[in-house]
């Protein structure tokens, strides 16, 4: 199965997601968006078929999304999308691209909506110690 994740190997979401695509057997195309950006045809694309708007994908904490001012909800799209190219910080993490979807995997349990149930069947937890998938590869509901 092809899948690409759109990494920052600096955050621990990002980490996890990687890890859990693994532990599905999978070796993903890894994107290190911060020095490899994708353009704004293909982010804009992401964006959309991730289910997002262009404000739901940038990223507010650690980035200098307020010292720029993109909390000026007049800022068209397009204008976002150059700014998140120019600085990729801003782009909200990890995207993934699978054939059954794409997501913004915050949590990174979104990627169980975009990857095959089959994939999985054994225990996964998070770096921090958060159960995500039970002893059978089930997922762990609260």
């Amino acid at each position: 199965m092809d899948v690409t994740i759109y990494h920052n190997p600096a955050c621990g979401t990002s980490r996890n997601t990687l890890a859990l695509i693994r532990h599905a057997g999978i070796e993903p195309c890894i994107v290190e968006y911060l020095s490899s950006p994708p353009d704004k045809a293909l982010l804009r694309a992401m964006i959309s078929a991730a289910g997002l708007t262009v404000r739901q994908a940038i990223r507010e904490k650690g980035a200098p999304f307020a010292e720029l001012g993109l909390d000026d909800p007049s800022l068209p799209d397009d204008q976002l999308l150059d700014v998140m190219i120019a600085t990729p910080a801003l782009i909200n993490r990890p995207f993934v691209v699978t054939p059954l979807g794409t997501r913004l995997c915050r949590p990174s349990e979104a990627l169980l909506d975009i990857l095959p149930p089959a994939l999985f069947s054994s225990a996964f937890t998070k770096e921090d110690g958060e159960a995500v998938l039970d002893a059978e590869g089930k997922p762990v509901k609260d």
